[in-house]
């Protein structure tokens, strides 16, 4: 490949300029920010994805059904919460506190050492006007179970980590496939031209079991992969402020010729569509050199706003910045935003909810940077008139025995066979239970939902049919759900 005339300082010169030399060049510094979003984006487009009997991917001119949600936002605490200490009371755990699971069916354990019934941990009220049981753990998100739907009887694949946060984010166990996010910017499109279409926002403190394979376009067009914030640190995307030592006309300048450079190869390439798309990378870093700054500035909040969201407590502030910056990245046409709650370092204490030794010092710990920033944002997007068209959802990856990891701790196993998850917002019923487990909270035993039937119902909450909603890879149509999952029609308004 070799570039046309370009004038540098004045001086005419012809200079080959290799393919290579050209993408490394301009993937870096700058344009790598926006490069992987949008390399072919507006050959994606906005609207459903259907396939056509050829195989060939084709754009519809909107989504599959009505969409109830824009938007959708995701709180993912890592590390397997405890359901049986948070929503699924179980009363009949005190009456056989530290007695043995025998007679309630075979006990399966991660780690091996089931040991004896553990009580509650903390007392459990009925809240609201609805009365759902909620655990004092989470005082602030039980001020807001009117607006929830608790789904109870939630089940998945693996007890191991990060499989199973795998699939919570991709529907399958092994890494390489495409995240829920990436298959909602695939199928909406782009709502904004100045942010990302689908932005993570991990914890502080840390990245999650698996790292950014839980939020990866797996085979879907590199622009769909989650764009994660810097979330520990004051500059939230590397290399987006123009160093000190190169001066705004310099830059431009380089912009101008690097434009000029890609619109002559498009033109003499046409049937590369990707490399057309690549034209508006530095136009898209240039917004987003003053969106993303503005994005997260929250100068223009109230004192009042910070508060809800914890940002006045030191114990919450770095928690409650993540959820407030949700609510403005979605204001401002992001499609999807996942908040991570709990970070993969191991070692006690943990920074996630991974309670193997005791799950009264590590719920607390946890539950602390979850309860209040999560319903400050409940309560904002409400007052803000954001609550009817946008979708809030919060998982673990699994739940935790009702019993004790081994005789005499006070620690909980993994248990992927029961757990809780719960969605709040456009086009649900609020104030409801779905799925029973039994009376210890070991078996679902009313309405199992798989991760698969989670999915489909937020896909068709946000008007994808997820057997429609696919990408032909390698001889298969895949979707995000695979061959499974149901939309959970009881818990739609």
């Amino acid at each position: 490949m070799v570039s046309k005339s370009a004038t540098f300082l004045g001086h005419s010169q012809f200079h080959e300029l290799r393919r290579r030399e050209f993408l490394t060049s301009a993937g870096s510094g700058l344009g790598a920010i926006a490069l992987a979003w949008l390399i072919g984006r507006d050959q994606s487009g906005a609207g459903a994805t259907e396939m056509r009997s050829g195989g060939e991917s084709a754009r519809a001119a909107s989504t599959h059904s009505r969409p109830r949600a824009t938007r959708a936002i995701h709180i993912f605490s890592p590390g397997g919460v405890s359901h049986v200490d948070t929503f699924d009371y179980k009363p009949e755990l005190e009456r056989l506190d530290g007695k043995s699971m025998e007679g309630k069916g075979p006990i399966d354990t991660f780690f091996g050492k089931p040991g004896n019934l553990l009580r509650n941990l903390w007392p459990f009220k009925q809240r609201g006007e609805s009365g759902l049981w909620v655990s004092d753990l989470l005082p602030h998100l039980a001020e807001c179970v009117d607006d929830l739907v608790v789904v109870r009887s939630m089940v998945t694949k693996s007890s191991s980590h990060t499989p199973a946060c795998f699939q919570m984010n991709t529907g399958f166990t092994q890494n390489g496939f495409p995240c829920l996010g990436s298959w909602l910017s695939y199928g909406l499109g782009t709502e904004n031209d100045e942010l990302p279409t689908f932005v993570v926002l991990p914890d502080p403190r840390g990245g999650p079991n698996g790292g950014s394979n839980n939020w990866s376009n797996g085979f879907l067009p590199a622009e769909h992969q989650g764009t994660a914030f810097r979330t520990a640190g004051d500059e939230p995307i590397a290399h987006l402020k123009t160093p000190d030592r190169v001066s705004p006309d310099a830059r431009r300048a380089g912009l101008e010729l690097l434009e000029k450079l890609n619109r002559q190869f498009a033109e003499d390439n046409p049937g590369d569509s990707s490399l057309a798309a690549r034209l508006r990378t530095y136009e898209l870093a240039a917004k987003m050199q003053v969106s993303i700054p503005e994005a997260v500035d929250f100068a223009d909040e109230t004192d009042e706003t910070k508060r809800l969201y914890g940002l006045d407590d030191p114990i919450t502030a770095a928690a409650g910045r993540n959820f407030l910056l949700a609510r403005r990245l979605i204001e401002r046409g992001v499609r999807f935003v996942q908040i991570y709650n709990g970070a993969a370092l191991g070692g006690n204490p943990r920074i996630n909810w991974d309670a193997h030794e005791d799950v009264k010092t590590n719920h607390e710990a946890q539950a602390v940077l979850l309860d209040r920033p999560c319903a400050g944002l409940i309560h904002d997007l409400k007052r803000r008139g954001l609550f009817d068209d946008t979708l809030v959802f919060w998982s673990s990856e699994f739940g935790r025995t009702p019993f004790t990891e081994g005789v005499g701790t006070r620690g909980r196993d993994h248990h992927p066979h029961a757990f809780t998850g719960w969605l709040a917002g456009a086009g649900l019923k609020r104030g409801i239970v779905y799925g029973t487990t039994d009376e210890v909270g070991y078996q679902v035993a009313e309405n199992p939902v798989t991760v698969y039937d989670f999915h489909a119902t937020i896909l068709h909450l946000l008007g994808l049919d997820h057997m429609r909603l696919t990408f032909y890879h390698n001889g298969i149509q895949r979707r995000l759900t695979d061959v499974h999952g149901a939309v959970i029609d009881a818990v739609l308004a």
